[in-house]
């Protein structure tokens, strides 16, 4: 009886422990993309490597006082992070028109407007996206990390 209260405590605790090291790495990882965005901020999309793995981070600010409730300003970056991620996997379509509007005034001169419109297609899904953290600016605007791990395996190495 003692062997098996015994040996179901190890069980617990050897559980334990891988637990909290796959929430330390994860930590560690936070705390490190964290760090690079507060020493050179970006928005978009880039590939980041770290010992086992490459991830897919989309980052993203927001205006927190134009969402009414946190939920609100959750599911906008979400779904912003992965239009991101999408374009970024899938890409787009880019098209732009330019239009130049000149108008003659009654005393000779004459007025010009430049209008220009760009237009964005990007078809495609981002099936996983895990939002990683998010944090507030010192300008107030709140941050968005989210993370996608990349599929390594059709890539070739070169010798």
């Amino acid at each position: 009886m003692k062997r098996i209260i015994l040996s179901s405590i190890l069980f617990v605790v050897a559980l334990g422990v891988n637990a909290q090291s796959y929430n330390s790495d994860k930590v560690a990882f936070t705390n490190f993309l964290v760090r690079m965005y507060n020493n050179a901020p970006f928005e978009g999309v880039r590939a980041v490597d770290d010992y086992d793995h490459a991830y897919l981070i989309s980052v993203l600010a927001l205006d927190k006082t134009k969402y009414k409730t946190e939920s609100v300003i959750n599911r906008v970056a979400s779904v912003k992070a992965m239009a991101q991620a999408s374009r970024y996997l899938n890409g787009s379509s880019i098209t732009e028109d330019m239009i130049i509007h000149t108008s003659e005034k009654s005393d000779g001169s004459s007025d010009t407007e430049i209008i220009e419109n760009i237009r964005e297609y990007s078809v495609g899904y981002v099936k996983t996206l895990e939002q990683l953290t998010n944090f507030i600016r010192e300008d107030g605007m709140q941050v968005f990390i989210f993370i996608k791990q990349l599929d390594m395996s059709n890539t070739t190495q070169q010798n």
